[in-house]
């Protein structure tokens, strides 16, 4: 299997073998099993299917995964390996509810936390955190970090959240990073269907450190949920390559159309963000938001459709410029998509 790349793996790994088996993984339905084998109770020793998604995952990362029942869940099984007092770092600019839940947990006396400006790489490497958080590229900003100079010249623990570059334009583990985590709902799950997160680690303390984690505060992922993860997984590679295709092509045009006064696109992938001019630019992106017609005004990002909205409107999120709309390029014909785009620009 290490000889296979990536599109090769998402599709043949995890897949039971041998004469008799089912060529794909089935839905193991149980939150128990008879006496006398390895497994005893789903919540602490998973089931076949969890096995299979998170061997593909964890070869795709380079690691072994731990599946959670959400990416917040993934979140928190991170955080809950902390000792009450510990400094984490995390980016300005980057997912709400990861800020939310350090602030939280600041707020309870556990955490103390800083926010530092994702492409400040040297603040990074002077904050001396027990934990660095990082987010590459950020949401919704989608700023690039420096992943292997921050990993590599810090005391801390450091996460990576991949999931808008996925392991098919990183891994972060191969850069230095203690743990990878995404959000499975989004891009790995490729189809809006789902609540599904997962964590990847080389060090095999840290991967029982989460495993830990998901068996005590119960975060496990549903047997549905996870089967339909490893599907979508299987086409990921296909997903994000015509994607990113569509993208690339839809940035270059809104880089010229009048009403947009800036594109943010890291180079890969399918998400992009771009802000629109006017008086208000809330306002004028509430208008484009609700003027597309194909593109769904909607939050949430990697499923097959495209998905747009201002950012700046939800809690958290007063710094994001007001005007700026993060838009996850989907499957549909481009040409139909710049059309839409077209008359919702005005």
């Amino acid at each position: 299997m290490d000889d296979w790349t990536p599109r090769t793996r998402a599709i043949a790994a995890g897949r039971p073998h041998g004469p008799g088996e089912p060529l794909t993984t089935p839905i193991v339905a149980t939150s128990t099993f008879e006496a006398g084998g390895d497994a005893v109770y789903a919540r602490s020793d998973g089931t076949a299917t969890w096995a299979a998604f998170e061997e593909v995952v964890g070869s795709l990362e380079g690691g072994t995964a731990v599946a959670f029942a959400s990416g917040v869940a993934t979140l928190s099984a991170v955080l809950d390996s902390l000792p009450v007092g510990s400094t984490v770092a995390v980016p300005s600019f980057s997912y709400a509810v990861t800020r939310g839940a350090l602030k939280h947990a600041q707020q309870l006396g556990r955490l103390t936390v800083t926010e530092l400006e994702p492409t400040d790489t040297q603040a990074w490497l002077d904050c001396d955190a027990d934990l660095l958080w990082l987010e590459s590229p950020t949401n919704p900003t989608l700023d690039v970090m420096e992943i292997e100079t921050i990993a590599r010249g810090t005391r801390g623990r450091v996460v990576v959240d991949n999931t808008f570059a996925t392991s098919l334009h990183q891994q972060p583990l191969s850069l230095g990073a203690d743990i990878v985590v995404h959000s499975a709902t989004k891009l790995i799950g490729g189809h809006s269907d789902l609540l599904l997160g997962v964590a990847v680690a080389a060090d095999q303390d840290i991967v029982d450190e989460l495993r830990a984690a998901r068996t005590r505060v119960g975060a496990t992922p549903g047997a549905l949920e996870t089967w339909l993860a490893l599907r979508g997984l299987r086409t990921l590679p296909v997903r994000l390559a015509e994607q990113t295709r569509t993208a690339e092509l839809l940035v270059s045009r809104l880089a010229e159309h009048p009403a947009v006064t800036k594109v943010r696109y890291p180079g890969f992938g399918m998400m992009v963000a771009f802000e629109v001019d006017g008086a208000d630019a809330a306002d004028a992106a509430d208008k484009v938001c609700a003027s597309v017609r194909l593109i769904r005004p909607a939050t949430s990002l990697g499923g097959v459709e495209s998905l747009m909205e201002r950012r700046a409107w939800l809690p958290g999120e007063e710094r994001v410029p007001p005007g700026l709309i993060r838009f996850s390029v989907g499957l549909e014909d481009p040409e139909d998509l710049w059309r839409d785009l077209l008359t919702a620009l005005g």
